[in-house]
């Protein structure tokens, strides 16, 4: 949701119609939130998990046809169709932050997670020394996947909301500037080519590959979106007013939206599929 929102104010930034906004982010998320599933479901043979950057990739597959497909069809509310470059900004920029914020669940849940520092190179036992994390309780996902609860691990959910979040920040630095193309780049490049490069850190299961479905669809998406953002249609955008964008999120359809977006990700992913409880009554003997 967070993500969202900076990318409606992005876009409002450049003057997109409330409309058009909602129409994208409607059809991104309409396919996005399942293929996070499916991917899983797809490269780990599971079904009650989620992943991430199977959804990106997706994501970004579909984002540059979603553009075309919503200048041709929603033309009559727009001054000027939406530029695939700056609509790939916003959402890349957009990207960065959810996965940086996002990574907070991933600490709170012990998922995502890293090596034994005991298992790692000597280097990386030496960087993370003092700054390592420890989970416990048997409902943490290392616990019940590996049987980690306890041991010193490296902190890469850290490490990635820091950087997704320091590129997410860059990004809107040189989007307000009107450098649309290098903020692509920028935000895209760091998230995707991390995202590949963390995995050598990682040690949940990613998949039975020496190098992960995972990270061949990182590497394949900036491929494919830089393909998509110099060679889609070249259309002009105005400058960023940044107190127009945040002005949209004023908006009654935003508001209700994004409310309603917030609830329907809590019930999709915020519910847990393989912890359960238990609730049990008794009789207190001595106050009868």
């Amino acid at each position: 949701v967070l993500g969202v929102m900076i990318f409606i104010v992005l876009m409002g930034a450049v003057a997109t119609p409330p409309v058009v906004i909602l129409a994208i982010t409607a059809a991104l998320l309409g396919i996005c939130i399942p293929a996070s599933r499916i991917v899983a479901r797809i490269v780990e043979k599971k079904r009650y998990t989620f992943t991430v950057g199977g959804a990106s990739f997706v994501g970004i597959l579909a984002a540059p046809w979603i553009v075309v497909a919503a200048n041709l069809a929603l033309g009559r509310w727009m001054t000027a169709p939406v530029s695939v470059m700056t609509f790939m900004a916003a959402l890349s920029i957009a990207y960065a932050f959810g996965e940086g914020v996002g990574r907070l669940a991933c600490i709170s849940f012990g998922c995502c997670y890293g090596k034994p520092l005991s298992a790692c190179h000597p280097v990386v036992q030496r960087l993370f020394q003092g700054r390592s994390f420890v989970f416990s309780g048997k409902t943490k996902k290392i616990s019940y996947a590996n049987g980690w609860d306890g041991e010193r691990v490296v902190p890469i959910q850290a490490v990635t909301a820091v950087i997704c979040c320091a590129s997410g920040i860059l990004g809107v630095y040189l989007f307000l500037n009107g450098q649309y193309t290098a903020a692509f780049f920028e935000s895209l490049i760091i998230t995707q080519v991390w995202r590949s490069v963390s995995e050598v850190l990682r040690a949940d299961y990613r998949g039975g590959r020496k190098i992960s479905a995972y990270q061949i669809m990182a590497i394949a998406a900036v491929g494919y979106a830089v393909l998509a953002a110099l060679f889609g249609p070249s259309v002009s955008t105005p400058p960023p007013d940044v107190l127009a964008g945040l002005g949209y999120l004023w908006h009654p359809a935003m508001i209700l939206s994004l409310q309603a977006l917030w609830v329907l990700v809590f019930l999709y992913t915020g519910r847990s599929s393989v912890t359960g409880s238990a609730m049990s009554f008794h009789v207190i003997r001595e106050r009868i």
